[in-house]
């Protein structure tokens, strides 16, 4: 199959590389030449395990290119994804699709013969309708279908869930169209995922609301791991209490800072919004996005609790151990670091910070941190070490050795990558999530 994707970001990207390694012809298609450019010169503006040498070994196969022509990619096209981003939009928490609608009108002017036109991008319930207008509209020539094909790709395992997927929607009433999607699927005959072949609006609204619900069980259990502290219960051994029974299940039950990332904050937002615009309020999401907002900051006050409680942590310096909103990312956006940090500063710490991958882009949000070259270096000399981000080489840390070289022995685990035990006997005082907390250092 001849592909076209419509923007080389993190779904684009992604997926066009691993279609290639399927054997389809790939081309993606970016406005931003320098990009383009770059692409070209294998250098990946995204970190995601394994994606460097997936596109490496596809360009080199000649089944994946990049352009900045629209044109010459959806022309020759069989499949064109539209793979761009929607951000909040500013002001109203709408989801922005100024993106989509002007990628819809360039590849109309471009289409040649029956063409398949997906969306991959998260759009609100309708927003097919739309695009299939906008078609219309500046090519009534044009034959096309609009199919909804969501993705559900975690950042950080990306690839594999791209190419093991627990299940593949399709939204088409349009019988070649859908037999053209099988085709693009093909490929994963072996693997037999799951496809669920449905309206559009119906895989539309699926991509919201598995987003909100994976939200609403982290919310949930942050809750309970309040209450946890407050009784003198262990939240991790509640998790595995209630995630053994299938109905519930383990995933996403795991106490923390709260959830954040590129899709969690702006699709629970959205789909709020489509909910109020069709007089069917969704007051669950909007208690999910209430308690998520408030955690974040709220997990400074656990760092000032560990000196007493009182809010101030004047001339104390403070060592942040991870700041993207996950592990094996770089991603930034909405990071429970980030008002955590700022929290941590208003109180008056001296903020330091060490992350594998993610200080380039932490740069670009946060202010008056310094950053450092691995974790000891962060630690020396800190008054409390918090743990935001659960990256794998902070599971096995010299705890002996922090315990010398920092100025007061404080771990605030809001990961609970460790257990309390191990940790209190290198001499620490340890404040983890939703279990017992100890007297004040």
């Amino acid at each position: 199959m001849r592909i076209a994707m419509v923007g080389a970001g993190y779904v684009g990207l992604v997926s066009g590389a691993c279609f290639a390694d399927f054997g389809h012809d790939v081309v993606c298609i970016d406005n931003d030449r320098e990009k383009v450019t770059a692409l070209g010169r294998g250098e990946i503006p995204i970190y995601e395990p394994g994606l460097s040498e997936l596109v490496a070994n596809n360009v080199k196969q000649d089944r994946l290119t990049f352009t900045d022509e629209m044109k010459t990619g959806v022309g020759n096209a069989d499949v064109v994804f539209i793979a761009v981003g929607t951000p909040s939009r500013r002001g109203d928490g709408h989801a922005d699709l100024s993106f989509v609608y002007a990628a819809a009108r360039e590849i109309a002017v471009s289409l040649s013969g029956f063409t398949v036109l997906v969306t991959k991008s998260t759009v609100p319930v309708g927003t097919g309708d739309e695009v299939e207008r906008i078609i219309r509209d500046e090519n009534p020539q044009a034959q096309f279908a609009v199919v909804s094909n969501p993705e559900f790709l975690r950042e950080g395992a990306a690839i594999r869930d791209f190419k093991h997927p627990d299940r593949i929607v399709i939204g088409t009433d349009d019988a070649r169209a859908r037999e053209v999607m099988a085709e693009v699927y093909r490929p994963l005959y072996l693997n037999a995922p799951p496809i669920v072949y449905t309206d559009r609006r119906t895989a539309e609204l699926t991509k919201y609301a598995a987003n909100s619900f994976l939200a609403t069980k982290i919310a949930f259990i942050n809750e309970i791991a309040d209450l946890a502290e407050k009784v003198g219960a262990n939240v991790q051994e509640v998790a595995r209490g209630i995630g053994l029974d299938n109905r519930i299940g383990a995933k996403f039950l795991h106490a923390g800072p709260g959830y954040g990332g590129s899709c969690f904050p702006k699709d629970t937002l959205a789909l709020i919004k489509t909910g109020q615009d069709n007089e069917a309020p969704l007051r669950i999401i909007e208690t999910v996005v209430a308690v998520n907002d408030q955690r974040k900051r709220a997990m400074a006050r656990k760092v000032a609790n560990a000196f007493g409680g009182n809010g101030n942590l004047r001339g104390k310096t403070v060592a942040v151990l991870g700041v993207t909103f996950k592990p094996n990312t770089d991603d930034m956006r909405d990071a429970p670091s980030i008002p955590l940090i700022t929290a941590l500063q208003d109180m008056g710490a001296i903020v330091r910070a060490f992350d594998p991958v993610g200080m380039e882009q932490a740069k670009l949000v946060l202010e008056n941190v310094s950053f450092s070259d691995d974790a000891y270096i962060c630690a020396t000399g800190a008054h409390a070490l918090v743990i935001v981000t659960e990256w794998e080489q902070f599971r096995a840390l010299d705890l002996k050795k922090m315990a010398t070289i920092m100025a007061t022995p404080v771990i605030v685990d809001l990961r609970n990558i460790y257990s309390s035990d191990e940790v209190s006997r290198n001499g620490f005082l340890y404040c983890g999530v939703g279990q017992p907390q100890p007297v004040a250092y």
